[in-house]
């Protein structure tokens, strides 16, 4: 039965409090433990997260819907502070970013990493400090270096030789804006060749091996309006090892003791970057946070005393793993299609809100929730609506053998890379995003409407 509308502003938003924490045994044989912790089995077949059914929302606001789990968030936030204490922690807004989204990682005591002058405006709109914000990206247009410059961001990251000179005229008379050099220290690490940015054939970075680092550092030391206050790298993304980051962090100790033995500089920071990995699955791996940070820690210590260096103050950017586990997409099944061996099941999305499978693979394991069923289960594709042979959101996966026009799906590990990476493919609007909180589901970002999309186009 369809549940009813509900109007925000309703007696559905009272708080309810939350049930005691499910026990880790208990969630794995539940199938949760790629969820958000606060998530809970509803009556009726349906999943709650911090105590809003997950039906009751797709009601409300419609689908598909990202829902975003605050707590969780801040939760992850607050295990990165303990774990690094003495460290830098800057969320990397790529992952995904909204006004709540900045505020909460800001409230929460980190920083805040972003690519261009839209995330830097957002954020510094919302009332972000702008010193806590670093700004990095491979290739920064004018307007990308000048709002930076304008709005007083804490660190700039320099990704090649030209955009050396250029932000050293960019920046005003009398003025000394701080950067860094993202080095590549030539480790191959990552969950899928187009997110390995550690190597020498990928564009990022300036390479240790062919000495274009070297003499990037030493034309930024000749540059008297530039600060030259740290070296950073970035390896990859999807990574649940610790040792890249090992070996990462012992050759740019290497490089910064040349550093300072040819320009007589000891660079007081070192920026190792993020890329830690989440389990979209059950029984996938994910970083260990806790344990990264005493291998870090030890090599770091024990790489500077080597070589008779201070220890430079750390910074890293987790994003994935900050936003990735908090976030659930929920879809509306259109059609279910069997053919040539093969079940095909239509959602009401697809590549335009998480063009991620598409991209890189990447496994998901949707889940029927909104209504009980006993039927066994069935091996199904789950697919977009879109215009695309590759338009598949799982491939081979296990959902009830009834599942019909009409049913939900839910997508559980989809806070990050989804929405951030949302086209208006075949015109179809990006999906709205809803925070839930001690049991109050509330609007962080409104649906995209045609109306949006229409005014864009001034033509005839």
């Amino acid at each position: 039965m369809r549940r009813r509308h509900v109007h925000p502003g309703t007696a559905r938003d009272r708080r309810v409090p939350l049930p005691p924490e499910v026990p880790a045994d208990a969630r794995d044989a539940d199938g949760l433990t790629v969820w958000p912790r606060s998530t809970r089995p509803a009556p009726g077949g349906d999943l709650s997260l911090a105590g809003v059914p997950l039906a009751e929302i797709a009601d409300r606001f419609g689908t598909p819907v990202y829902v975003l789990d605050e707590q969780e968030v801040r939760s992850r936030c607050r295990t990165y502070r303990t774990a690094f204490p003495d460290a830098d922690v800057v969320y990397a807004a790529k992952a995904f970013l909204c006004r709540a989204m900045a505020h909460w990682v800001r409230e929460e005591g980190l920083g805040l990493d972003v690519c261009s002058a839209g995330e830097l405006a957002l954020a510094v709109t919302t009332g972000f400090p702008p010193e806590r914000i670093v700004l990095h990206g491979n290739a920064k247009s004018p307007e990308d270096l000048r709002t930076a410059l304008r709005l007083g961001v804490g660190r700039i990251v320099v990704d090649s030789t030209s955009e050396i000179a250029r932000l050293a005229a960019l920046t005003p008379s009398g003025g000394r804006q701080k950067v860094m050099v993202r080095v590549v220290p030539g480790i191959a690490a990552g969950g899928h060749t187009k997110v390995r940015t550690g190597t020498e054939d990928q564009k990022f970075g300036l390479s240790i091996t062919d000495g274009s680092a070297r003499h990037a550092i030493a034309r930024i030391l000749g540059q008297p309006h530039l600060e030259l206050v740290g070296l950073h790298c970035h390896i990859g993304s999807q990574i649940g090892s610790v040792k890249p980051y090992v070996g990462a962090v012992r050759r740019l100790v290497g490089l910064m003791a040349r550093v300072r033995d040819e320009h007589g500089v000891v660079l007081p920071q070192l920026d190792i970057g993020g890329g830690h990995a989440i389990a979209y699955r059950p029984g996938e791996d994910s970083m260990n946070v806790p344990v990264l940070a005493g291998r870090v820690r030890a090599e770091l210590e024990e790489g500077c005393a080597h070589a008779r260096l201070p220890v430079p103050r750390l910074t890293l950017e987790p994003g994935r793993a900050i936003v990735g586990p908090a976030g659930v997409a929920v879809y509306r099944v259109l059609s279910v299609k069997r053919t040539s061996g093969r079940t095909f099941v239509a959602v009401d999305g697809g590549m335009s809100d998480n063009p991620r499978p598409a991209l890189y693979g990447v496994r998901y394991a949707p889940r029927l929730v909104g209504r009980a069923s006993g039927a066994p289960p069935r091996l199904v594709t789950v697919v977009g609506r879109h215009c695309e042979a590759g338009d598949v959101l799982a491939d081979e996966v296990a959902l009830p053998g009834d599942v019909r026009p009409g049913d939900l799906l839910a997508v559980p590990a989809a806070g990050a890379y989804h929405l951030s990476m949302a086209s208006g493919y075949n015109l179809v609007g990006r999906p709205p995003v809803v925070a839930v909180s001690d049991g109050v589901a509330r609007l962080l970002v409104r649906r995209e409407s045609p109306e949006d999309m229409n005014r864009r186009d001034v033509g005839i």
